[in-house]
């Protein structure tokens, strides 16, 4: 994790915390989860309140998640598509449209990177807002308590916990990816067999 964000977050606090989770939900890249952990470890040792790290986490998340939806509803596929990427679009919104509500919570805490293009594929789809908030709070409420928590029940592990997190989430996406290509090239070799 960056030193500067680090810094950022010792020198200003609650406002620091929202903006980063802020811009990192609304896509950019960044290990936020990992941001959660350092900041459980803050709150451990004092340097800030546990109630207002999860209201402010949250918040701050659900407000990136909106921007996203916002995109892709009134920006519609070409915006997206030039944000994102067409063909991460296309991805995205077929998971969309097959997984739906559930899809929505579980991108925001379990499987963490899909978040920003389920929230633009949400607006493009116009799954109905109203769900998508109810959905969306609840998964980032579930994924800021889970991290802090993490961090600050153990705040003196939180190196060794926010390598093991990132490995672990390279190996759930590693997961994916392998579960993913297996189904393709068994769809392949169907229609290899019917031709």
């Amino acid at each position: 994790m960056s030193g500067e964000l680090l810094a950022l977050l010792t020198s200003y606090g609650l406002p620091a915390l929202f903006l980063i989770l802020l811009v990192t939900s609304a896509g950019a890249p960044f290990p936020d989860s990992l941001l959660l952990v350092a900041v459980g470890s803050f709150v451990a040792q004092g340097d800030l309140q546990f109630v207002p790290v999860v209201v402010v986490g949250t918040l701050g998340a659900v407000a990136g998640d909106q921007i996203g939806y916002a995109i892709g509803y009134w920006g519609g596929r070409p915006l997206a598509a030039r944000v994102a990427g067409a063909e991460r679009i296309a991805k995205a919104e077929a998971f969309s449209r097959k997984w739906g509500g559930p899809g929505i919570f579980f991108s925001r805490w379990l499987v963490g990177p899909l978040g920003p293009w389920i929230n633009i594929t949400s607006g493009m789809t116009v799954y109905p807002w109203l769900r998508f908030a109810v959905l969306d709070v609840a998964g980032e409420l579930i994924w800021v308590l889970l991290y802090v928590s993490l961090g600050r029940a153990f705040s003196d592990k939180v190196q060794a916990i926010a390598d093991l997190l990132g490995n672990l989430t390279w190996v759930v996406l590693g997961i994916g990816v392998t579960a993913l290509l297996g189904w393709k090239l068994l769809q392949s070799r169907r229609r290899s067999a019917r031709s």
